[in-house]
């Protein structure tokens, strides 16, 4: 039977939106964002960047297919909260463990539906990413609204500790993730070739990273040693690798010197490949900077050109911040890659080194795949350095 409990989202500004809780029974406060896309609703809950934040999604109908053991992107939801127009009632695909209602509530995450996600949307993008407190508990307009601006910013915040490994592993080679069928590199110069029979051994930074990078990597070439965020120079080069991958995470990349500093010193001796806060990650070690975005990115439909080769990716992103491009003119890097609709930086490559990142997830599959083969231009760069190096 559906649901009647009463739920409340409270913006900073005092704005008040009520709808019907779903999910656990919990006051939270965090940043609301928007998500533009149609589906991967268990994926965006599970992506460790969306830590402290309040998700909305703008499509009108969600949980229509359940959730599943697969395609979480990591061992459980790390959103904060949920909104969401209309909670689908039925919950119809043969994968579906438990409805997106029951998952949440397992997990402790509270959710409301019946909301104006349009207003609330169009809201956030005129005035910005906002504080906000989601309540699925009795609680009267003005303390939500006090819990949302008592709230810390998320400019200034480490989350990257929160959602870190905790100590060095091996990612397992034999982990299907979420692919079904299994998965072959479609859209690269793989096509549905198997696996390079060279391996090459990559310390992965896990700053929050989603699972199906790792899984990305081993299908592209790669052994994944993966490392805790806090891992320093020293302890990563003990283990020989062949080059460094830096992954998504939550929070302000401006806030995380510690990682500055160990990718400052890798940066001269291994090829590298950045994504999202790992392209912020390369950014700050270049000595440049970032800004935080009024809205951000969240969705698998952002459109990015790459004014090298001319080609246009439609790509799937979530982040608040963005690299300013003034910053990293004079410190050997190469803007290579902008987003149409704000013009703000998608890639960088610098001029001299093996190294290179973008701001969009390349393992991510929202419909297309169009940026799957930077996985292939990794390998090839680590394979060219090597070959250097005989």
């Amino acid at each position: 039977m559906p649901s009647t409990q009463q739920a409340v989202l409270a913006l900073e500004d005092g704005s008040v939106f009520r709808g019907i809780a779903f999910g656990a029974r919990a006051t939270i406060a965090g940043e609301c964002v928007f998500n533009t896309s149609m589906t991967g609703y268990q994926e965006i809950l599970t992506d460790p960047s969306y830590f402290g934040q309040i998700v909305t999604m703008t499509a009108a109908q969600i949980g229509n297919y359940g959730t599943n053991d697969e395609d979480a992107e990591a061992a459980s939801p790390k959103a904060s909260g949920f909104v969401v127009r209309e909670l689908s009632p039925v919950v119809s695909n043969w994968r579906s463990r438990l409805s997106l209602g029951d998952y949440l509530s397992a997990n402790g995450i509270p959710g409301i539906s019946e909301v104006d996600t349009r207003a609330l949307t169009k809201k956030l993008r005129v005035d910005g990413a906002m504080k906000c407190c989601l309540s699925t508990l009795p609680i009267e307009d003005g303390a939500a609204v006090a819990l949302a601006r008592g709230w810390k910013d998320m400019a200034g915040a480490d989350y990257v500790k929160d959602v870190t490994c905790r100590e060095p592993y091996v990612w397992p080679e034999g982990d299907p993730g979420g692919q079904f069928p299994p998965y072959t590199p479609v859209g690269t110069a793989f096509g549905t070739a198997s696996t390079p029979a060279r391996k090459f051994r990559v310390a992965a930074f896990d700053c929050g990273a989603k699972r199906n990078i790792f899984r990305k990597l081993v299908l592209h070439g790669f052994e994944v040693h993966v490392f805790p965020a806090t891992a320093t120079a020293a302890q990563v080069e003990e283990h020989r690798p062949d080059c460094v991958f830096l992954s998504n995470g939550p929070g302000d990349p401006a806030a995380l010197p510690y990682i500055h500093k160990t990718v400052t010193e890798l940066l001269p001796n291994f090829p590298m490949f950045g994504i999202c806060l790992g392209h912020q990650m390369i950014t700050h070690a270049l000595g440049g900077s970032t800004f935080k975005l009024k809205f951000g990115h969240r969705g698998g439909n952002q459109p990015v050109k790459n004014i090298e080769t001319g080609r246009v990716s439609i790509t799937a992103q979530n982040h608040g911040f963005a690299t300013d491009p003034a910053s990293v003119a004079s410190r050997g890097a190469i803007v290579t890659e902008y987003n149409l609709n704000d013009n703000t930086v998608e890639g960088l490559r610098h001029k001299e080194l093996p190294v290179f990142s973008v701001q969009y997830h390349p393992e991510a599959s929202p419909g297309p795949s169009d940026a799957d083969p930077l996985f292939v231009d990794f390998y090839r760069m680590v394979e060219s350095r090597m070959a250097g190096k005989a």
